[in-house]
């Protein structure tokens, strides 16, 4: 998924670990990130967020897409802090997953929890 994803690409992110319905990735927040306000856009800890989501939800190959995701922001994200997104299934439908993305800084602090639900179609994410 890593190799045709682009946009994850240009983000930064490094994938940590993969594991059935699991995924760590991290990246670091650079200067054309921030926005007006002097602070990195909340865009980018959602995009962090979507891509770990994405990974866990298809990790089994199985094309899982989103169906819906919100986002908390709770502390402030800055020009150089380092990402950690880590993505854990809470369910594991025929249909349908449900995920929990926490991304924490590098001093461990939580700055976002994101939650998702994926729907799960019946085509294979890679042709084995």
């Amino acid at each position: 998924m890593m190799k045709n994803d682009l946009f994850s690409q240009w983000l930064g992110i490094e994938v940590i670990e993969i594991a059935e319905g699991y995924s760590k990735i991290k990246m670091t927040v650079r200067n054309e990130m921030m926005n007006g306000l002097g602070i990195v856009h909340g865009g980018i800890a959602f995009s962090l967020a979507d891509s770990a989501f994405a990974f866990a939800c298809n990790n089994r190959n199985v094309l899982s897409v989103a169906l819906d995701t919100s986002i908390n922001f709770l502390k402030p994200v800055h020009v150089g802090d380092i990402l950690t997104a880590e993505a854990k299934e809470l369910h594991n439908g025929k249909s349908t997953g449900l995920y929990q993305v926490n991304i924490s800084n590098q001093q461990q602090h939580l700055v976002a929890v994101f939650k998702g639900t994926c729907f799960r179609t019946n085509r294979k994410l890679i042709d084995e």
